[in-house]
């Protein structure tokens, strides 16, 4: 184990184990339930595990908190070679899981979805320590709903999650965003100068994530010289595999009026300028959008586990609060769907409407609230560790 965290701490700080990981939407949402609970109590000490090889090695200890990696992964989808290995794996990364339960003592556990997850958590059970899910789908995954069997309180984002999970165990709590990100008060202007936009014209925010979508990028692409001719201004984020292939097409054209970027580092001046948005429906996007109170269309990733996009999408086109567009129908609809939606201004007002209605604020807080209760049980607090 590092040295990061064999420091012992005080008999009465907290200790928490936080894990999961894998993509940002899992990372990003757990790095806030721990800095929530760090204001709160202080002196808390922190152990996040996650997957070998992930983003999370890199992103967790850039905010300051120590992690650990299990040798889990995935099954991979059509490789039978692939996965030769994979039982060795999670045996390897359910004994290390027992083992770190074991050194660091935890009062609680905490799992935010992700490979790592489901080791921990199952660890942590078997020696009785508390523990807490977070889910941020509206379809959850098989791991959480497995764990759910004994996990103490689970916390979701969506309203009728009883049909999955034990309802005396929920808590809707909506899912922790970066605030950063979501407080656009007074930044429209700096937007646009950022940017480089001009008010008083249409603008569109395209964003796929920090890697891009190949299906929003190819719909975007085709729709370019329909953009130019509506006079629309875009920023669109490609991720790296499609800057280059964004860039010559915007080049060819000659459309001044388009950024393209291969990531955007200030998402609430993007969010901000924007009066209408095209993304990915991940759990975290969409809890973005409902906050900043952006409409937008929605293109779901089609290899998502368990399809949870589309699910997470429905969620709010069945409330009239975005668009759903196909990844499949993208090249063919997107361009048309976003002309004649960005034109609209009374359409446009009756999506932010209804989206304003679904942001839950305060999430990381009030998850960060029921962590500390849990840990601070007299049956955690009073029991010698194993």
């Amino acid at each position: 184990m590092s040295n990061a965290h064999a420091q012992h701490s005080p008999d009465s700080a907290l200790r928490v184990m936080i894990s999961g990981g894998g993509t940002g939407g899992h990372i990003f949402p757990a790095i806030a339930i721990a800095n929530a609970v760090r204001e709160r109590e202080a002196a808390t000490q922190f152990l996040f595990v996650g997957a070998e090889g992930k983003m999370e090695m890199e992103k967790v200890p850039a905010a300051g908190y120590a992690i650990e990696g299990l040798p889990i992964r995935g099954f991979q989808r059509g490789s039978i070679m692939g996965n030769i290995g994979l039982p060795l794996r999670i045996l390897r990364s359910m004994l290390k899981a027992r083992r770190l339960v074991k050194s660091f003592k935890p009062h609680v556990a905490v799992g935010v979805g992700g490979y790592a997850s489901g080791p921990l958590l199952a660890a942590a059970q078997r020696m009785a320590v508390p523990t807490l899910i977070q889910e941020q789908n509206s379809f959850p995954g098989k791991t959480n709903v497995y764990l759910a069997k004994r996990v103490d309180r689970i916390c979701v984002a969506y309203a009728g999650m009883d049909k999955y999970f034990p309802k005396e165990k929920l808590l809707i709590t909506g899912n922790p965003v970066r605030q950063d990100v979501v407080r656009l008060t007074g930044k429209r202007p700096r937007g646009l100068e950022h940017f480089n936009l001009q008010d008083g014209r249409p603008i569109l925010f395209v964003t796929g994530g920090s890697l891009g979508a190949r299906g929003v990028n190819r719909g975007i692409e085709m729709a370019l010289p329909m953009f130019k001719e509506a006079g629309l201004q875009v920023i669109w984020q490609t991720g790296k595999p499609f800057l280059e292939q964004a860039q010559a097409a915007v080049d060819s054209l000659g459309y001044t009026d388009c950024k393209v970027m291969q990531f955007v580092d200030r998402m609430d001046y993007a969010y901000a300028a924007a009066d209408l948005v095209v993304a990915r429906a991940g759990a975290i996007s969409v809890s973005e959008l409902s906050l900043v109170q952006k409409p937008a269309i929605l293109i779901p990733l089609p290899t998502a586990a368990e399809d949870h996009q589309t699910h997470n999408a429905r969620m709010l086109t069945d409330q009239g609060a975005a668009v759903l567009v196909r990844d499949a129908d993208a090249v063919a609809e997107l361009g048309r769907t976003v002309v004649g939606l960005i034109t609209d201004r009374p359409a446009l007002d009756k999506l932010q409407h209804a989206i304003a209605s679904l942001g839950t604020n305060n999430s990381a807080e009030t998850i960060a609230a029921e962590v500390i209760r849990l840990a601070k049980r007299p049956s955690t607090r009073n029991t010698t560790r194993p």
